[in-house]
């Protein structure tokens, strides 16, 4: 399979949910909602769950999220779900961003693939998503 690439760029909305939430999430973790609008050529929005820790003001933190696709592809209609980890330290940040395998639905079921994300001084999210299909 041939490797592609989509670039594009998308809006994103962090809320907090309220703390002593019925799942036992407490002590240094907290939970976000994660809402997504992306524009180029993955066009959709998308939801998720973010769990973060540490401390962010001083750079030292981490967090894991899982966040659903609905849209378009390059012009194929379908779902999947995003794996998400970062990791925050003064000098540098990882950021790990992959298609969850077999999380595709409708056109996009046999995506796989994994994103790389920019994020310039103004806070606009650029990505590079590269990709199989099929």
């Amino acid at each position: 399979m041939t490797q592609q690439h989509a670039r594009g760029a998308f809006e994103v909305t962090i809320t907090p949910d309220e703390p002593g939430e019925p799942d036992g999430v407490s002590g240094g973790i907290a939970r976000f909602r994660l809402e997504k609008t992306w524009s180029g050529e993955l066009t959709g929005s998308s939801r998720g769950l973010m769990l973060s820790a540490g401390d962010p003001a001083q750079q030292r933190a981490g967090y894991v999220a899982l966040e659903e696709f609905e849209g378009s592809l390059g012009g194929t209609r379908g779902g999947f779900v995003f794996q998400q980890l970062g990791i925050m330290r003064p000098d540098a940040q990882e950021l790990t961003y992959v298609v969850v395998p077999g999380s595709g639905s409708g056109d996009l079921a046999d995506l796989e693939g994994t994103l790389a994300l920019d994020i310039s001084a103004d806070g606009t999210h650029a990505y590079d998503l590269t990709y199989t299909l099929g």
